[in-house]
């Protein structure tokens, strides 16, 4: 069969997906004609495959409800910015998007690297910015979320029929759709980005249960400034600010979503205790919800009704069913109080790379370009050096309002006594 060698150059690794192609020891890797053009379409919808997890529509419902609450940002509006990463969403993102012929890429044993590769240019780009990323890696699921684990097993159980009944009738389409339902994140893809994270001199943090919750843990007790993930539940554990798109595809040119927790309660006009109610109704991972109940129809028997109880007292329940031992207590009272990090225990720093042992496990043991992780490591040691500079907001907190007028000469007499029912300047108290 005739084939392409192609060339890679970094501008084609950020147009991919900004997780690049995977290299095995060289700077070209051969692709048949025929699928060129698909690999790089893989590359390009990298986000599209994400099934939807966290809390149901609620990024609609933000967006129609409280449009001021979420603001568009460039990469660059992160300089300096300390970020919580939800690490298992990052690397599920690799292994769908980077990838060749519908597969995950591998080297020459047949081991995955799709999450090596994205990890190692994914981290690097945002370095580059300014970012001081620290990814929070999943601890143990919490009990409620068996219920959800074990219908995601369903579905992989009826992915795999369909994808052995599209291969049997050859329909490429169906097998690349249902080979990317059955990505699963495993205790070795986890372990392998400790490690390469490690070595890039890039703080991680092991979550005793989800990952969102201790992201936003983070966030409220100032360790960071904002969690970045897909999931919208980062909100209904509380966080601050939420980021979506910061670790998607370079080539999307996809504006960061900053997403602000009290502006969303001030503009929908609720309590912290009625967003998560509202969060349980549109269908969360940790138990069910009243059928018949859309979007819009939770908000308004939210702020009708104020919670669960009293909504269940006033609909009806024969056209509105709620789920048999229904668990939203158990739920709320997850979101409230989940399971997280110390906090007072965290220290966050950022070292220096270890370029001989990248080599060593990226090279020698998963076969990686030794040029293209050698010049990572220069673009990471120089983005220290480029980042030392802090935020100026980080050294100060406003109080009171601030001023844009440039101040006017002293006047004396009457102009003076009107001049003094004028804004008050604002004042500056150094940070704790």
């Amino acid at each position: 069969m005739r084939t392409l060698t192609v060339p890679f150059r970094d501008s084609v690794l950020d147009n991919l997906t900004g997780n690049a192609c995977h290299l095995i020891s060289r700077e070209t890797h051969t692709v048949p004609p025929a699928l060129f053009g698909r690999w790089l379409f893989h590359g390009a919808i990298a986000n599209r495959y994400h099934p939807i997890m966290g809390i149901h529509g609620l990024a609609k419902l933000i967006a129609d409800h409280a449009p001021s609450a979420i603001k568009e940002q460039d990469i660059k509006s992160y300089f300096g910015r300390k970020i919580a990463i939800d690490a298992s969403m990052c690397m599920y993102q690799f292994l769908i998007a980077v990838r060749q012929d519908g597969n995950v890429l591998q080297n020459e044993d047949g081991e995955t690297t799709s999450h090596l590769m994205g990890m190692f240019y994914r981290t690097i780009r945002m370095l580059e910015h300014g970012i001081k990323p620290v990814y929070v890696f999943d601890g143990k699921p919490p009990q409620l979320k068996s219920s959800e684990l074990e219908k995601r097993g369903e579905r992989r159980a009826e992915a795999e029929k369909l994808l052995a009944q599209a291969q049997e009738m050859g329909e490429q389409e169906n097998v690349e759709k249902f080979t990317k339902r059955l990505v699963k994140v495993t205790k070795q893809h986890n372990d392998e980005c400790k490690k390469l994270l490690s070595l890039m001199g890039v703080p991680y943090i092991e979550a005793p249960c989800e990952a969102e919750a201790s992201c936003a843990a983070l966030v409220k007790e100032g360790k960071v400034f904002a969690t970045a993930t897909e999931d919208m539940d980062g909100l209904t554990f509380g966080t601050n600010v939420l980021l979506r798109h910061l670790t998607a595809s370079e080539a999307k040119k996809l504006p960061i979503q900053e997403f602000h927790f009290n502006r969303i309660l001030q503009d929908m006009d609720l309590t912290k205790e009625q967003f998560i109610d509202l969060c349980i109704l549109l269908g969360c991972d940790y138990c069910g919800t009243i059928k018949g109940i859309g979007p819009k129809r939770a908000v308004d028997l939210i702020r009708q009704h104020g919670c669960i109880e009293e909504i269940l007292e006033n609909i009806d329940s024969k056209k509105h069913s709620a789920p048999e031992d229904w668990l939203y207590k158990e739920a709320r009272g997850l979101f409230l109080k989940p399971e997280v990090v110390d906090c007072s225990s965290v220290e966050l720093k950022w070292n220096e790379p270890d370029e001989e042992g990248l080599v060593q496990f990226m090279c020698n043991e998963k076969q990686f370009s030794e040029d293209r992780i050698r010049n990572g490591c220069k673009k990471i040691v120089k983005s220290r050096q480029g980042s030392t500079q802090g935020r100026l907001d980080s050294f100060f907190t406003v109080t009171g309002s601030l001023s844009s007028k440039r101040k006017e000469p002293e006047t004396k007499g009457p102009a003076k006594k009107k001049q003094k029912t004028g804004a008050t300047p604002g004042k500056f108290k150094k940070a704790k």
